[in-house]
């Protein structure tokens, strides 16, 4: 740790190094016990308010026809929409279904279209999510799948946790080890400020189960490869 006699600035340097970095303190998504003890509307005219002291101080004037809306309409998004997926109330049920026609084989959902927001300053994470599964006796309906990346795609993410999660929700949803989730995505903490290369992309994955094969690993990668066109 970063040890020091201003421990602030010490503080300072170690969140401002986290950040950049790209690290993350946790696998599980850090949420106080508390967290939904307040009710939706008190949180949303709690963020307005708070949304207008942001503005106000950064000399907005919040008079202007155009702007004056904006902390109400901040505070909505961000409970109601891009962190939605905070709220266990809003996972989706993952219905599972027999194998009846028995498919032994892997099932790939592949460019499932993922939009969530870095966690360390709060801006766009915008890719693709590759996800694949092979069935011990359940199958789940392919829309789950994207629902299940959407959800935990919208609350604050370092990708790394958010491609764990979606891999550890279909597990249990699916009641097998045999899930795997490749994520490549652009980060605009990276591309829009700091460093500010606007090409680059992250890629994370986790392999579960079968997966973990070299053989399998490489026939899901391979798979996800594969153009599509419906021309």
């Amino acid at each position: 740790m970063f040890e020091g006699k201003n421990g602030k600035i010490n503080s300072e340097i170690m969140e401002d190094e986290i950040g950049d970095n790209h690290i993350a303190t946790t696998a599980t998504t850090p949420l106080r016990d508390d967290a939904f003890e307040v009710s939706d509307t008190d949180k949303m005219l709690a963020i307005e308010e708070n949304m207008a002291q942001i503005l106000h101080t950064l000399g907005m004037d919040l008079t202007d026809d155009s702007i004056k809306g904006t902390p109400r309409r901040v505070a909505k998004m961000f409970v109601q929409e891009i962190f939605s997926g905070l709220n266990p109330k809003n996972m989706p049920k993952a219905s599972t279904f027999d194998n009846n026609y028995k498919y032994g084989e892997m099932l790939v959902e592949k460019n499932i279209t993922v939009y969530s927001t870095c966690e360390h300053h709060l801006l766009p994470i915008v890719g693709r999510a590759h996800v694949a599964y092979i069935s011990n006796g359940n199958v789940i309906g392919l829309s789950k799948m994207n629902r299940i990346v959407d959800y935990y795609a919208k609350r604050p993410q370092v990708q790394e946790r958010l491609t764990m999660q979606i891999v550890q929700e279909l597990q249990r949803a699916l009641n097998t080890e045999d899930v795997a989730c490749v994520i490549d995505a652009k980060h605009l903490c990276v591309n829009s400020r700091g460093i500010r290369d606007v090409a680059s992309s992250t890629v994370t994955s986790e392999f579960g189960g079968k997966f973990k094969e070299a053989a399998t690993k490489r026939e899901f990668l391979d798979y996800i490869k594969l153009e599509t066109s419906f021309e």
